[in-house]
């Protein structure tokens, strides 16, 4: 007969969660994934997904934490900073407990990492028009949204400026 789960393992057993254990030449042994942090971030996570209302509760947190960071990358896009950064962080929370992102977030990061393997294969040239368009896009953009929500022309006040100095 093997013995039992030992430390943690046989704590959260008694407490009615399940744990997964496998046989070894010892006896039952934790299946251990990773080493370090990421381990105990996973069987944390496994632990709560053990217990039904702890399963509920993480999914309903996981989706509230992640359309918060979405949302404000979202709002940040249009400015200079970290907006995609934080969308894409956004939905790497999201993959912790939906299957959609992270399918999702392979596909970007698929896609970002070609992107990048084929800007970095152009000339020089290619690569100073590539960032000036971009540079064009940012300047386009941040003008709209500062006119349109804010009301602030600053091509009008550059103009006027230049005018009057």
């Amino acid at each position: 007969m093997a013995d039992p789960p030992k430390g943690t393992a046989r704590t959260v057993e008694r407490r009615g969660y399940e744990v997964p254990v496998k046989p070894g030449p010892r006896g039952l042994v934790v299946e251990r994934r990773r080493s370090g942090w990421r381990a105990r971030a996973h069987l944390t996570l496994d632990l709560i997904r053990a217990n039904p209302t702890g399963r509920i509760a993480l999914k309903i947190f996981i989706a509230v934490l992640g359309a918060i960071i979405v949302t404000i990358g979202i709002a940040l896009i249009p400015l200079p900073g970290p907006g995609w950064l934080l969308v894409i962080a956004g939905l790497g929370v999201w993959a912790v407990e939906f299957h959609w992102a992270r399918r999702l977030l392979a596909f970007t990061r698929r896609n970002v990492q070609a992107w990048t393997r084929w800007v970095t294969g152009q000339s020089l040239s290619v690569r100073f028009l590539l960032g000036a368009v971009g540079l064009v896009f940012v300047s386009a953009v941040v003008w709209a949204s500062l006119k349109y929500s804010l009301g602030i022309d600053l091509i009008a006040r550059a103009m006027h400026y230049l005018a009057t100095h």
